[in-house]
């Protein structure tokens, strides 16, 4: 064998690794904002959790607010039921675009409710009460936190994806569309934690 020959072989080969090596990235990449995304699966169903036990705390003082209370129960489930299709789909873009518009409606319908317990200075006194405000308060902060992990993560695979040369293979490789952010309607909750507080 002559030495182009040689030169051939090594270009090929080192033309081969480098392809693996896309390859390898945004699989590396894909797996960090699923991982991130698991991360927000964790905090929402800790707070999908809290949900029941808060509007069980205030039913007994808002027995004619029962269409409120019905409103967070009916807008937490839909986002739960979100969430499901979000983590079963791998947080396809479609899925993600779904639970942000599930989670705005549930923000909507807590925000409803906190409005009506203002009127009940004995419910926010209530020691339960208290108690399940601070826990969906610190519960929120994590929500934050992980979304913008998400959403970083998010930032990085769509970037690299997009890149050249790495845009030419993606598709080859199954990465053919944009991961979603996870955003929410209302741009006042994308800049801070949405706030629950009964007091």
């Amino acid at each position: 064998m002559d030495f182009s020959g040689i030169i051939f072989w090594l270009v090929l080969l080192g033309l081969i690794f480098y392809v693996v090596g896309i390859y390898n990235q945004l699989i590396t990449l894909k797996n960090r904002y699923e991982n991130a995304f698991s991360q927000i699966e964790v905090q929402l169903k800790r707070r999908y959790d809290l949900i029941p036990n808060l509007v069980e705390t205030a039913k007994g003082y808002l027995s004619h607010e029962r269409e409120t209370l019905e409103g967070v129960i009916a807008a937490r489930n839909e986002a739960m039921a979100m969430l499901k299709a979000a983590a079963a789909s791998g947080a396809a873009g479609r899925d993600i675009q779904k639970l942000a518009g599930a989670e705005t409606s549930l923000q909507g319908a807590l925000g409803k409710l906190n409005v009506v317990v203002e009127a009940y200075p004995d419910l926010k006194a209530n020691e339960n009460m208290m108690q399940l405000n601070e826990e969906l308060t610190t519960t929120e902060n994590r929500v934050a936190f992980a979304r913008q992990a998400f959403n970083d993560s998010v930032t990085g695979y769509n970037t690299y994806r997009q890149t050249f040369p790495p845009v030419f293979f993606a598709g080859f490789f199954g990465h053919r569309e944009d991961a979603s952010l996870l955003e929410f309607a209302d741009s006042e909750a994308i800049q801070e934690a949405p706030k629950v507080s009964f007091s």
